[in-house]
């Protein structure tokens, strides 16, 4: 699951962004409230879970959430600020937000906060991704084949969600990079390669067909295996 953290103090932002990224979440951070406008408005399908500071040069976070469900985005909003008044609340809540946590907040409650938010239904996205036999819920982090449980790394796992969200669509590596790895590899790094040898060992096993297609120049998909 990708989520992003929008908070203008670096270094809130950078603990956040480790503590997340450790508990398996990709995290995009901004700190500048029209760039986090300006990404939501054009990319807001691609997160699930914003983090959103109120307090932010250029567009305040109250602007920002309300600007997201007057467009119709469902993006879940866990709004961050060091305001703890009622008013503030009230003005947070009614102005789109699911969730208010204010600062200094211990990060085990932020990550319970997240799970909670992230079991909710969202518009029409399945609870579990389902290609063929293969089955992985997001919220509990667990993926099978068939009947046998897989065990993944935490970014075999971000990989395998990510293919599973497009299926039959040819991804880029550098589309990949980008919503997997970040900023930490460049496009010719061969870590794609090599995550996908341990997926395909681990899902297809030694019988059947693949579920997943390397397009030579191109980039990497999963299918769903042919009806029998």
């Amino acid at each position: 699951m990708r989520l992003l953290v929008v908070e203008d103090a670096e270094k809130l932002a950078r603990t956040l962004k480790r503590g997340l990224e450790k508990e398996g979440y990709a995290v995009d951070t901004l700190g500048d409230g029209r760039l986090a406008q300006a990404r939501l408005r054009s990319r807001a399908d691609e997160y699930d879970l914003v983090l959103l500071d109120v307090m932010l040069p250029g567009v305040d976070g109250f602007t920002i959430c309300r600007d997201l469900r007057e467009r119709g985005l469902t993006v879940p909003v866990l709004m961050l600020t060091a305001r703890d008044t009622t008013d503030d609340k009230v003005t947070g809540l009614d102005s789109g937000a699911d969730d208010y946590l204010v600062k200094p907040f211990a990060f085990e409650e932020l990550l319970a906060r997240v799970r909670t938010l992230l079991r909710r239904p969202r518009g029409a996205l399945p609870a579990a991704l389902m290609a063929g036999d293969l089955v992985l819920d997001p919220v509990s982090r667990s993926a099978r084949r068939g009947t046998t449980d897989l065990e993944l790394t935490t970014k075999e796992f971000a990989l395998l969600e990510f293919l599973m969200r497009h299926p039959g669509e040819v991804l880029s590596r550098e589309r990949i990079l980008d919503h997997v790895w970040d900023d930490e590899y460049d496009a010719s790094s061969n870590v794609i390669d090599v995550h996908l040898k341990n997926l395909r060992r681990k899902v297809d096993g030694t019988d059947g067909p693949s579920l997943f297609r390397t397009v030579r120049g191109v980039g990497y998909c999963l299918r769903a295996p042919d009806p029998a």
